[in-house]
């Protein structure tokens, strides 16, 4: 009966029955996938109301100062929590004016100090769905800890979570900002915690040009929302095909949405559907070799012209090369050169909006895509998205892992 329902779309999933939502572990992730425009609005308030004390504070943490005293920006996070500092990473260097990037909370944790120098000022903006995992709360400890020029920012859908609790002990050097539970994803794998962090991004990189964000939110909202509707249909398509790869293609920004898309389709699929991400140049210098007659192609195409341009290239060349099964661009601007290229192409489009949604801005709609076909292909594979894992393998909150000193 559910089987029959992936093919129909979204929806149909959402209709079928408490004790089928059960069985087939559906219960969270098609709602939590489909509620996040929704959800970002919410997030959005909730940044909005905070605005004022955090701009005071990441003030007194020396942003917007000269670039002399300017803190170096560190985005820290595991996973797809470490994906969202990547999705922010080039927005917050241009509006801040300062270094700012990514550092995954596990490299930090063994190699704190080949990334840490204890006479520089910096700011930790942290990205924890839950705030439990251990790697986290270890990492944040031990930065509080060790290094008094650090100041920090806590970005959670957990307000009870451990890391929580530390930064709340601080209130000098940490703000914590903790977003709705509706944020907070019940399945194991991240949907609406991940769009959701990243809206927050957006709006504590707007936190001194609130004004600027406005209408940029807007329309990534409804471009969210008609997103979601073309997406599911072509998900819900592609989830019926047998393919055993799948490459996601992203440069700049996107590059973070690539891979998480990758993350996405290799969870849900219990790592049934091999996927790895490349950026538009990269994927040449050896990785193209992986693409052949059972491969899934998403490309995610840039609204910059001079990026746009070595990804149309890339098209060409899987196209003339014959590579993938499937091809799929997913782009700001659907052109009849793109539908020669592609079986699938999906728009990015805000209705009644002149204003056009930059890549700094994209990545909450685009990887709703990889999300969706997550979700397909996991109930083709006869797994049960809500806990793809049969095994154990992984788990909704990575909490195992001794902590050495």
């Amino acid at each position: 009966m559910v089987q029959g329902r992936v093919i129909e779309g979204l929806q149909a999933l959402l209709s079928a029955s408490d004790a089928e939502k059960e069985a087939h572990g559906i219960r969270y992730t098609p709602h939590e996938i489909l509620h996040q425009p929704a959800t970002w609005q919410t997030t959005y308030k909730i940044c909005a109301q905070r605005r004022p004390e955090l701009a005071q504070f990441l003030g007194h943490a020396g942003i917007g100062a000269e670039h002399s005293a300017c803190p170096t920006v560190l985005l820290v996070g595991a996973g797809t929590s470490d994906y969202v500092g990547q999705a922010l990473a080039p927005l917050l260097r241009r509006l801040w004016r300062c270094e700012a990037w990514a550092v995954p909370s596990t490299d930090l944790l063994t190699n704190f100090d080949d990334l840490v120098f204890p006479d520089r000022p910096y700011l930790w903006i942290s990205f924890s769905r839950s705030g439990e995992s251990s790697e986290g709360l270890a990492v944040l400890e031990a930065a509080i800890e060790r290094y008094a020029n650090a100041r920090h920012v806590l970005v959670t859908c957990n307000q009870t979570g451990r890391m929580a609790a530390v930064c709340e002990k601080i209130p000098e050097r940490a703000f914590v900002l903790a977003l709705d539970d509706t944020a907070n994803d019940r399945g194991l794998a991240m949907t609406s915690s991940f769009t959701n962090m990243v809206v927050a991004g957006h709006c504590i990189a707007h936190a001194f040009s609130p004004e600027d964000y406005s209408e940029p939110f807007t329309v990534l909202r409804r471009a969210g929302e008609r997103f979601l509707e073309s997406a599911q249909e072509v998900a819900a398509v592609i989830g019926q095909e047998d393919f055993a790869k799948a490459c996601f293609v992203g440069s700049g920004v996107l590059r973070a949405v690539a891979r998480e898309s990758a993350l996405k389709l290799l969870e849900l699929t219990a790592g049934k559907i091999h996927a790895m991400s490349e950026s538009a140049l990269g994927l040449r210098h050896g990785p193209m070799s992986a693409l052949d007659g059972n491969t899934l192609f998403v490309s995610f195409v840039s609204r910059d012209r001079r990026r746009r341009n070595y990804e149309l290239d890339l098209l060409e060349e899987v196209n003339r090369k014959q590579l993938g099964k499937l091809r799929v661009v997913v782009t700001p601007e659907a052109t009849d050169r793109f539908g020669a290229l592609a079986d699938h192409v999906l728009q990015l489009h805000a209705p009644g909006h002149a204003l056009e949604l930059g890549d700094e801005y994209r990545a909450p709609v685009d990887v709703m895509l990889a999300q969706l076909l997550g979700l397909f292909c996991s109930l083709r594979l006869g797994l049960k998205p809500d806990n793809p894992s049969p095994n154990g393998a992984i788990s909704r909150v990575v909490s195992h892992v001794n902590i050495y000193p």
